[in-house]
């Protein structure tokens, strides 16, 4: 008991690298296949052990661990966990299993390095949600990377080397930014890589302002904010199923998380300055990700797009500096790896039967798929807001919170909401509706136990939040709570006066 309240975070780390280790052992990929998803449901069970033991009504870092790793340039393994990553490393432990389940059968070739790749960067993520030495996120950060980048090259589409350089100079660009950034820091901020006391450190307006730009460019790119979000599309493409629920699911709110993390509250100040500009390039990016989505013909690229779109809600949510707007935008990140991940799952179970993506091959498929369909219509819905689903609460939070700034935003967002119900319910009725384009959707079959044990949890987990949301609001309120506070919220509303749109 005393191990798994003092070291629980570094046993949640570790289960998945013991998962890596003991497939190395193993030649036959039945096994492979079942070790790797016991070690993903084991994670998830410790995940869950943390949730239950995590207090809600305390502000602070929980479960932390330090130990000193390179003393002479005062860099720790530190790790905590708080109302804020506590979803993120929640998000990652559900997801995961899920990736493993949908590559059962579609994942034939060196199945043991994919699955050992999906076990390394579940690891990698969660000690970046985790992580309170500037130097282990970073590294962590880096190594998150790799694996996405051998999916996308090794079991991808026609297309996938340029799309897997395309998604590594990307990722290189802003990992450098990020780099610059932490330096900054360490320079700036009395020589240490500690995340709690540059937190409590006051910078300089001009050292803010820097910092902030190369913090902020670093995870624009992540998220990705329009106008660095082109190697998205092409990464979802031509990645396998698995590759692009986490992507879509996990590493997209890495970016989120950073400007939580670090721009709110360690440059209070350039994050009011920039916010008007960063406010409008995010309802930019709501409307025109759900424009850009509706003249798509493939299904992965559709929804790539409209990952663009809903992105744009969460630094909506950020940047107007309310409670209701940022718990909006941890709403909608969790939420939006729940939907998104489900219709990658959906969009995957049809290509291993077609090895089409093209929406113009389907229809029809009610008859011979109606356990498919019915699936498919809640996660479309869901994917839009419709009240009852989970990403419902989510934007309606963000709008409340922008309402305080702009109600011009609002509208427009909600422009953005009527894009998504568009694109998303043209997409079922297209797939869905109708006869068959093609003798084989004719003839498709319906999902296996298998499949559907894929994707009923995430459909339970849909409605669920959707009706009942509490819990996860509980989870996170004190943690954004104390982040407004911390801001200096009066300070912030001045410069909001004078720069926003009323």
């Amino acid at each position: 008991m005393t191990l798994l309240t003092d070291h629980m975070i570094s046993l949640v780390v570790a289960v998945p690298i013991l998962g890596i280790i003991m497939l190395a052992f193993v030649r036959d990929q039945e096994w492979t296949r079942r070790i790797a998803f016991g070690s993903t449901m084991v994670e998830l069970g410790l995940v869950i052990i943390l949730c239950l033991r995590f207090d809600f009504t305390q502000q602070d870092m929980q479960f932390v661990e330090r130990m000193a790793w390179m003393p002479t340039f005062n860099i720790q393994y530190a790790v905590g966990i708080d109302g804020i990553s506590i979803l993120m490393v929640l998000l990652t432990a559900l997801l995961c299993p899920l990736a493993i389940l949908c590559s059962w059968n579609s994942i034939t070739t060196r199945v043991r390095a994919f699955m050992s790749l999906i076990l390394l960067v579940e690891s990698a993520m969660i000690v970046v949600f985790t992580a309170l030495d500037l130097f282990l996120f970073f590294m962590l950060w880096e190594l998150t990377m790799i694996p996405m980048y051998f999916m996308i090259i090794l079991w991808g589409g026609p297309n996938r080397s340029a799309a897997g350089i395309k998604f590594v100079l990307y990722s290189l660009t802003g990992s450098l930014l990020l780099l610059v950034g932490i330096l900054g820091l360490y320079l700036q901020g009395g020589h240490t890589y500690d995340l709690l006391a540059l937190t409590e450190h006051t910078f300089s307006a001009t050292t803010q302002f820097w910092l902030f730009i190369s913090f902020f460019l670093a995870f624009a790119i992540k998220m990705p904010m329009v106008p660095f979000h082109t190697w998205l599309p092409d990464a979802h493409s031509e990645a396998p199923t698995a590759g692009s629920v986490i992507l879509a699911g996990v590493l997209l709110k890495m970016g989120g998380y950073g400007f939580l993390r670090f721009c709110l509250p360690m440059f209070p100040e350039a994050s009011a300055m920039f916010a008007p500009y960063i406010l409008w390039l995010s309802v930019f990016a709501i409307v025109y990700g759900g424009y850009m989505a509706l003249a798509q013909t493939d299904l992965k690229k559709l929804v790539a797009y409209s990952s663009v779109s809903h992105m744009g809600f969460v630094t909506l949510g950020i940047f107007v500096f309310n409670s209701q707007g940022i718990q909006g935008a941890i709403l909608q990140m969790f939420n939006h790896g729940l939907t998104t991940g489900a219709l990658f799952i959906s969009i995957g179970q049809l290509y291993d039967r077609t090895h089409s993506r093209n929406i113009a091959d389907y229809g029809g498929l009610h008859k011979p798929m109606p356990k498919f369909v019915a699936l498919f219509f809640l996660f479309s819905v869901a994917a839009f807001g419709l009240p009852g689903t989970c990403n419902f609460i989510g934007e309606f939070l963000v709008l409340v919170g922008t309402s305080y700034t702009s109600f011009a935003m609002v509208l427009l967002s909600m422009g953005g909401i009527v894009l998504a119900a568009a694109y998303m319910l043209w997409m079922v009725q297209k797939v869905a509706m109708g006869e068959p384009n093609t003798k084989a959707a004719a003839t498709l079959p319906d999902l296996s136990n298998r499949e559907l044990a894929t994707v009923i949890p995430l459909a339970i987990l849909v409605l669920w939040i959707g009706l009942y949301p509490g819990p996860l609001m509980e989870m996170m309120d004190a943690s954004v709570t104390n982040l407004v506070n911390h801001m200096d919220s009066i300070t912030l509303a001045q410069v909001a006066r004078n720069v926003y749109v009323p």
